[in-house]
C-alpha cells in the first residue's frame, strides 16, 4: 500500500481531474506495483510478466468499471507508463488490424493520446488515458460480436535465423505473404535493432494508401509508441503491424509507389543541401490541386534539383492537406493531414535518403489521392484556398476564437489567422484547444488530428505557420461544444473511491 494517505490521494487525484491540483505529481512519485503471476493461455500471444498483469485487468474488468479501476491501481503505484503500455498492448492483442482503421483506432490513436497529455495542463493530464482505456473497451466488444480475433503466439519452428531474417522479411512483404512476413518480422525483432528494424517498416508502411493512409499512420504511431513503453514488447506490436501492413494485397490503384520509386534516380545526390524558396512553396501547392500522383511527384523532383530544400515542400503538401479540410470537412479529408503528418514523421525519423525522399515524393502523390477521393465520395468545392485567406480586422483573443469555432468556423478560421499574423502565441491557442479535445472530444479522430496539427505546426516554416494554425479550426473543438460523456464517467470514478 502506498504511503499517500486514501482521502489526500483521490482529493488530489480529484483535483488534477477537475481543479488543476498536483494529482499527476504524486503519481509520479508512487514506486511500480509489483506484478501478480499470471496463467499462461497457450493461444494468444504473451507479453513480459509485469505488462501481462496490467494487460489482463485491462482485457476482463468491465467497461463500466474500468476508469475507477485504473484510479484504484495508480493509487497503489501503477506507473503512468505502464498504464499506457497496458491500454496499447491489450489493443494489440485483442482487436484485429484488418482494415485498418474502424475499431482498431484503439491502438492507433495511442500515441497521440500520450502526445497530448505530455504538455497537458495538470487539471487534463489524466484524461487522455482515461479516454483511450474507455475507447479500448468499447473496440474490445465491437471485435467479440465480430468473430473475437486475438493475436496468436509465432510459430516458433518457422522463425528464421538471424542471418535470415532481414532477406526473409524482405522477400515476404514484397510478396504479400502473410505466414512468412509473421515469423520474419519476430526473427528481427529478436537479432536486430530497433533503427534497423524500422527502416524496413518505413518502406512498407508508406508504400500505399489503402484505408485512407491508416498503414502509415500504424507505422508511425507503433513505433511512436514503442519509444515510450520500451522496445522490448516490439515483437507483438510489428507483427500486428505487419498483418495490418499486407491487408488487401497489392492494389494499382492504390499506390504509386512503383512510379515514385523510379524518380528517386532522378533527384541529385546532394539534394539535402537545398535552401528554403517560399516561391516553390506556393508554386507546388497550386500543383497539388490541380495535378495527378505522378505530376505531383515530378513536380517534387523538379524542385528539389533545382536547389529547393525539402522544407519548402513539406510546406506545400502540410497546406495542401489542411486546404482540403477546409475545402470539405469529411473523414477523406481529414486523413490528408494525419496521413501527410506520418510520411513527414517517417522522412525525420528514417536514417536513408532513398526512404526519406520516397515518403516526400509519396506524400505529394497522396494528396492528390485524397484529393480525388474527396471529390469522388463527398464532392469538394474549389474553395476557400488556404494561401488566400482573409484576416479578420480586429486581433481577437484565444477564448473568442473557440466560442464562435462550432456556428462560423470560417469566422473562426479569419480570426486565427489575424491571431498568428499579429504574433498571438501558437502555443497558447493550442493549450486551449487541447483542454477542449480532452473534455469534450469523443473520437478517436479528434485526438489523432490535434496531435498531428499541433507537431506539423511545430514542424512548418514561419512563414506557413498562421495559414496552418488557420485551417485546424475545421476540425478543432470549440467551447460551444457538449462536454464528453466520459468526463462525467471519470468524475464519478473518483468520487466513488
Amino acid at each position: 500500500m502506498s504511503a499517500i494517505d486514501r482521502r489526500h490521494f483521490f482529493k488530489d487525484v480529484g483535483g488534477s481531474v477537475l481543479a488543476g491540483a498536483t494529482a499527476w505529481q504524486a503519481l509520479q512519485a508512487l514506486v511500480p506495483a509489483r506484478a501478480d503471476e499470471v496463467q499462461v493461455t497457450p493461444d494468444i500471444v504473451q507479453f513480459t510478466p509485469q505488462m501481462e498483469e496490467v494487460v489482463r485487468w485491462i482485457e476482463r474488468t468491465p467497461r463500466e468499471r474500468c476508469l475507477a479501476e485504473a484510479v484504484e491501481r495508480l493509487k497503489k503505484g501503477l506507473p503512468y507508463r505502464q498504464l499506457l503500455g497496458g491500454v496499447f498492448l491489450a489493443g494489440i492483442r485483442n482487436i484485429k488490424p484488418r482494415p485498418v482503421g474502424f475499431k482498431f483506432h484503439a491502438v492507433l490513436a495511442m500515441s497521440a493520446a500520450h502526445q497530448l497529455s505530455l504538455d497537458a495542463s495538470q487539471s487534463d493530464r489524466l484524461l487522455p488515458m482515461f479516454w483511450a482505456l474507455d475507447n479500448f473497451k468499447n473496440s474490445q466488444a465491437q471485435d467479440v460480436r465480430e468473430g473475437d480475433w486475438s493475436l496468436a503466439p509465432v510459430k516458433e519452428a518457422m522463425v528464421p535465423s538471424p542471418s535470415q531474417s532481414r532477406q526473409r522479411f524482405i522477400e515476404a512483404m514484397n510478396a504479400w505473404d502473410d505466414e512468412a512476413a509473421d515469423v520474419a518480422v519476430a526473427g528481427l525483432c529478436r537479432s536486430a535493432g530497433a533503427a534497423e528494424v524500422m527502416e524496413l517498416l518505413w518502406t512498407s508502411g508508406i508504400r500505399d494508401q489503402q484505408n485512407i493512409g491508416h498503414k502509415a499512420i500504424f507505422t508511425a504511431h507503433a513505433f511512436r509508441t514503442l519509444e515510450v513503453i520500451g522496445w522490448e514488447h516490439a515483437e507483438p506490436v510489428l507483427r500486428s503491424l505487419v498483418y495490418g501492413l499486407l491487408n488487401g494485397g497489392k492494389s494499382a490503384t492504390a499506390t504509386p509507389m512503383e512510379q515514385n520509386q523510379a524518380l528517386l534516380g532522378q533527384i541529385r545526390p546532394d539534394w539535402a543541401l537545398g535552401k528554403p524558396d517560399p516561391a516553390a512553396t506556393t508554386s507546388l501547392l497550386q500543383t497539388l490541386r490541380e495535378a495527378d500522383t505522378k505530376g505531383a511527384a515530378t513536380a517534387v523532383v523538379e524542385l528539389l534539383n533545382k536547389g529547393v530544400a525539402a522544407s519548402s515542400l513539406w510546406d506545400a503538401i502540410l497546406l495542401a492537406g489542411s486546404e482540403l479540410l477546409m475545402r470539405k470537412t469529411a473523414i477523406v479529408t481529414l486523413h490528408a493531414t494525419t496521413a501527410c503528418n506520418s510520411l513527414f514523421y517517417a522522412f525525420r525519423q528514417s536514417g536513408q535518403d532513398s526512404t526519406r525522399l520516397l515518403s516526400l515524393l509519396q506524400a505529394a502523390s497522396w494528396v492528390t489521392m485524397f484529393r480525388e477521393g474527396a471529390r469522388s465520395r463527398d464532392g469538394l468545392p474549389d474553395k476557400p484556398h488556404i494561401d488566400e485567406l482573409v484576416p479578420a480586422e480586429m486581433v481577437p483573443d484565444i477564448d473568442a476564437i473557440f466560442a464562435g469555432l462550432k456556428d462560423n468556423r470560417a469566422q473562426a478560421s479569419a480570426q486565427a489567422l489575424k491571431f498568428a499574423q499579429g504574433g498571438g502565441s501558437p502555443a497558447a491557442f493550442f493549450d486551449t484547444a487541447r483542454h477542449l479535445i480532452l473534455t469534450k472530444g469523443t473520437d478517436a479522430h479528434d485526438y489523432k488530428f490535434a496531435a498531428s496539427a499541433m507537431e506539423d505546426l511545430s514542424h512548418a516554416s514561419p512563414q506557413v505557420r498562421p495559414q496552418l494554425l488557420a485551417a485546424s479550426v475545421y476540425y478543432l473543438k470549440g467551447t460551444g461544444d457538449q462536454d464528453s460523456s466520459l468526463l462525467t464517467r471519470a468524475r464519478e470514478a473518483l468520487a466513488s473511491l
